[in-house]
């Protein structure tokens, strides 16, 4: 069983999850807007695997002991001036949700709850992959600056990536 304050850590954290998800669809839907498919199903896939991601933490919340206690989830931004500023953005939300993420690892070490720790450690490996994947994407925006082809090049790229299910959603 988890500590209440390991729980209400992870109750933010599950939260913080779903609004990763609500923001990359408003990251989806500008660059749909703007006719960059390839663009638009990589904030697709993410904002896929964010759901996954808070429900891996939805199921793991029941089974530490602890009570799903849902939060609101602001509005995200839904204008954007550029492919490069949406990336960045993304680049950010994702360092935040690293952050997040080893604050609780923290809290469960603190805590000396080895259970939590052993669960979160897929989500240490895996905000390492996310933010590199992001910033990726980032330094190739800033190397072509406004080059439209450049764009459309980084479009074709981001339109193979695809989503997949995960094998055990818990």
């Amino acid at each position: 069983m988890a500590s209440q304050k390991v729980l209400d850590a992870l109750n933010k954290q599950l939260q913080m999850e779903f609004f990763s998800e609500y923001f990359y669809i408003s990251m989806e839907a500008y660059f749909a807007d703007n006719n960059l498919d390839g663009f638009a199903n990589f904030f697709n896939v993410q904002a896929r695997e964010e759901r996954d991601h808070a429900y891996k933490i939805f199921n793991y919340i029941g089974r530490a002991g602890g009570k799903v206690v849902l939060q609101a989830i602001e509005q995200p931004k839904v204008d954007f001036e550029s492919p490069l500023e949406v990336f960045e953005l993304a680049l950010q939300h994702e360092k935040l949700i690293t952050s997040s993420i080893y604050e609780i690892a923290n809290l469960a070490m603190e805590e000396r709850d080895h259970t939590t720790s052993s669960f979160l450690r897929w989500f240490i490996d895996e905000q390492s992959e996310e933010e590199e994947s992001t910033e990726k994407v980032v330094k190739k925006l800033r190397l072509l600056k406004n080059d439209p082809a450049g764009l459309l090049m980084i479009d074709q790229e981001l339109a193979q990536r695809a989503y997949v299910p995960p094998v055990q959603n818990a």
